[in-house]
């Protein structure tokens, strides 16, 4: 995409799937992040509506530090069920808990996205709808024993073995679940 030479382009997250994923766009970028980024949110806010603030509260406070041709880009995911939203779990206890709410249920990831520069500010969500299978506690355990989920909204990773045996079907970006919706983004930036 020659648009993009003339910019430095930054990922402000620490996710290593955001990263993997942008990599797969083929483009030169680093990785800046910042610490205790405040990530709360109005309580009034429409759960699909969480990402996209998130992600321009996120852009918002690297913008002093930002140069003329640099391209943020920041995200956040959420898992919401039944109008509620699923978050990161702190403990095992909530990773449990979370994951017998998405059993054998429908749910959305909405992935909000911000692709700012010091002129412009581009944001959107992408979501996906996935269909888990009924997770027996047996299962949902030795996933969150194995694979530690604390740092994955609604406590699971699609590209992990929970993945493999749990969904069972989504309608929407399989990487928007991994938590970037690339092909989205792809177009934003090169239309940018």
């Amino acid at each position: 995409m020659k648009n993009l030479d003339k910019y430095n382009i930054i990922l402000a997250s620490n996710s290593p799937r955001r990263k993997e994923l942008l990599s797969g766009l083929d483009l030169d970028f680093s990785v800046n992040v910042m610490a205790d980024i405040d990530e709360s949110y109005p309580e009034s806010l429409a759960p699909p509506v969480v990402p996209v603030y998130l992600a321009e509260k996120k852009a918002a406070a690297y913008l002093h530090t930002m140069k003329e041709n640099d391209l943020l880009i920041t995200a956040d995911t959420v898992v919401c069920t039944d109008s509620e939203i699923l978050g990161k779990p702190a403990c095992k206890e909530e990773a449990l808990v979370m994951l017998r709410k998405l059993s054998g249920k429908e749910h959305q990831v909405v992935t909000g996205v911000a692709v700012v520069t010091k002129e412009k500010t581009h944001s959107f969500a992408s979501t996906t709808t996935v269909l888990f299978d009924v997770l027996t506690d047996e299962e949902i355990s030795y996933y969150v024993e194995k694979y530690r989920p604390y740092d994955k909204a609604g406590s699971y990773g699609i590209q992990e073995w929970i993945g493999y045996i749990g969904v069972k079907s989504i309608n929407g970006s399989y990487f928007n679940v991994m938590g970037l919706p690339v092909q989205k983004l792809y177009t934003v930036l090169k239309d940018f």
